[in-house]
């Protein structure tokens, strides 16, 4: 249990997070939403404790274990994937190394009435529960199944990890965090260098978790199935949903829009109140109705509406110059490297207009095969060509090896740029989000979203009559994958991508060639006809993290069994409470909510002042239980 009570982050006169107050319950499973800057993993890093706030604080179930997953992080070199999996089992093993201390002590000492001898039995029968829990089955078989989950194959197993990229190492990462069997999950964007087969094992992982989960994810298909609450976070403040994304968005879109009609209604009232108040203001036979108006409005709690982060990133490409009707053809093509062969006997044929996705699990070939397409890797063996008149752009997976870290945002940009579009840089750039002096900024101390945007800019630069895409949203928040779907649907030219993101390619392409075992297999009709072959071909058998506590007898009674009975009796008190107050708070916003509807509706003078009043009373009622609740439940 996590609870976030009134906190504030500040920078000097800048607020990332102003006064946001939240509650994370056992077994909850929480997408964290917003765009890019937002302060999402700024939060996650606060719960965690490795930021401080300026004021507020954070309050956790004593022994509470959480599992942190950032989007970057350094990764062992001197180990294999599964001696480095298996140090998840470290904590499992010194368990095991205090019950044998314990039980030496315990077989040598003879003041079995003491109190230091009936700590032992505490401890050891606490100890044993945990390892009861943490040993379902053997550690090695547990990391095995984590492992084959997330895509690796046993023949992997004992690979050096210094040879796997960074993406693979992210995924021993996760596979540790999962073994450890925490109390919570804190995930910040785990599905960047995951695969569709992996993200899909993964989902039905998470869906059998007996833990809470705090999840940022810029994926809506992975939040859709895996989390039943959305919280977001704008401009510092943060909105809370008991629904998943998809619900949320509409959800979100009408309590705006009621929240702005109520206010317009609320506004209407002041104004004609005010007009009533000037006019009588001075007539003695009115005297009494001006003060009782007067004082109406002193006591009115006025709406406010929610402020909204409006900006987005305008992305248009330029008319496509018209191709030949192939665009790219390979026969019998064998692409790989000198030390080892991808893929083999490749016949693929691209036509001019086609939007193709290369789907399949990372390490099967296709981002090497985006390199032959571009020019950039020569095949092993076979034929592949362009077609007449291709003009390729590419954005590539490893923006930050790509761009160059010394020039700043708009160099970036002028240095690509052909003549004619040197005047219009700075319209460029603010049509990405780059406004001001943010357009100076080095490319070294950009985000991941910022360097994606920054490299899609780029392509709008020069006309392409071929895009070729190696995983062009990994780092780009919903909004902006949207944005940059709706250009992609509406280019005329031909379009390669390679992509995990379900809901981004979903209604995008209309062919996707799989890549599996060394072998490339065409799937018209698009994604939707892809993942239906995986659902037939493949089993993604769900590993629940936490397994039910053994039933097992115990060497002695831990308590005093009247002292026991009443603890239990306390905690089922205080649960009882707080699940009455949650009931309460929950029943007070769906009130608030219908007068803030009601308001919505024209209704006269008299009935807005009426349902103000007690749409301040329940506020304030609402605030009381809410402190209770968090008094009670830290």
């Amino acid at each position: 249990m996590i609870t976030v009570n009134d906190l504030t982050l500040s920078w000097g006169a800048f607020t990332l997070l102003d006064h946001i107050s939240l509650h994370i319950s056992d077994n909850e499973k929480i997408g964290l939403v917003g765009k890019n800057g937002a302060g999402k993993s700024t939060l996650l890093k606060l719960i965690l404790g490795e930021v401080s706030p300026t004021s507020g604080n954070i309050t956790k179930t004593r022994g509470e274990r959480i599992g942190y997953l950032p989007q970057m992080m350094s990764h062992a070199k001197d180990k294999t994937v599964m001696e480095e999996a298996m140090k998840a089992f470290d904590g499992l093993f010194a368990l095991h190394d205090r019950i044998d201390e314990i039980t030496a002590q315990l077989s040598e000492r003879t003041d079995y009435q003491s109190n230091a001898y009936n700590n032992l039995i505490v401890e050891l029968n606490n100890i044993q529960d945990r390892v009861a829990m943490m040993e379902s089955e053997p550690p090695a078989s547990q990391a095995e199944k984590v492992l084959i989950g997330l895509g690796f194959k046993p023949e992997e197993f004992n690979r050096p990890t210094r040879e796997l990229s960074q993406g693979w190492n992210m995924r021993i990462e996760l596979a540790k965090i999962l073994l450890s069997k925490p109390d919570s999950l804190l995930l910040d964007e785990p599905t960047n260098h995951l695969d569709i087969e992996s993200i899909q094992w993964f989902e039905n992982y998470l869906k059998t978790f007996r833990g809470s989960v705090l999840l940022i994810s810029h994926d809506r298909k992975f939040l859709d199935s895996t989390t039943s609450r959305t919280i977001e976070i704008m401009l510092g403040k943060i909105h809370d949903y008991k629904v998943p994304y998809s619900q949320y968005k509409i959800l979100r879109k009408e309590r705006m829009e009621q929240q702005r009609s109520a206010y317009e209604n609320q506004q209407r009232m002041i104004e004609k109140t005010e007009e009533f108040i000037e006019r009588f203001r001075y007539k003695a036979t009115k005297s009494n109705q001006v003060q009782s108006r007067i004082k109406a409005l002193d006591k009115l709690e006025r709406i406010e509406v929610d402020l909204e982060d409006k900006a987005t990133m305008t992305v248009k490409f330029p008319p496509a110059p018209r191709s030949g009707q192939v665009v790219f053809r390979s026969e019998d093509l064998v692409i790989g490297y000198p030390q080892k062969t991808v893929a083999s006997r490749i016949n693929i044929t691209i036509e001019r207009g086609e939007k193709v996705a290369f789907v399949g699990r990372n390490g099967e070939g296709k981002t090497t095969m985006m390199r032959v397409v571009i020019g950039e890797l020569d095949p092993l063996a076979g034929k592949s060509e362009h077609g007449y008149n291709v003009a390729l752009g590419y954005y590539a997976q490893n923006q930050e090896d790509i761009l160059d870290k010394n020039e700043t945002v708009y160099s970036t940009l002028e240095n690509a740029a052909p003549g004619e579009y040197r005047q219009r840089l700075r319209d460029l750039l603010g049509a990405f989000l780059f406004k001001g002096e943010d357009v100076d900024k080095k490319v070294a101390v950009l985000s991941g979203g910022e360097r994606a945007r920054l490299a899609m800019a780029k392509l709008i630069l020069k006309p392409y009559n071929l895009l070729a895409l190696d995983e062009p949203t990994n780092h780009m928040d919903i909004q902006s994958k949207e944005i940059l779907k709706q250009a992609l649907l509406k280019y005329d030219g031909t379009l390669i991508i390679v992509s995990h993101d379900r809901d981004f390619l979903n209604g995008l392409v209309d062919k996707a060639y799989e890549f599996r075992d060394g072998k490339v297999k065409e799937h018209l009709g698009g994604i939707e006809t892809y993942l239906e072959h995986l659902k037939k071909d493949l089993l993604a058998a769900p590993a629940p993290v936490k397994e039910e506590k053994k039933v097992e007898e115990k060497p002695v009674q831990i308590k005093d069994s009247q002292q026991a009975r009443a603890e239990s009796k306390e905690e089922r008190r205080r649960r009882k409470e707080v699940e009455k107050l949650e009931n309460e708070i929950a029943e007070l916003d769906f009130k608030i909510a219908d007068i803030e509807h009601a308001l919505s509706s024209p209704v006269s003078a008299e009935d807005v002042e009426k349902l103000s009043k007690e749409y301040s009373r329940l506020k304030d009622e609402r605030d009381s239980k809410l402190e209770k609740w968090m008094e009670i439940s830290s």
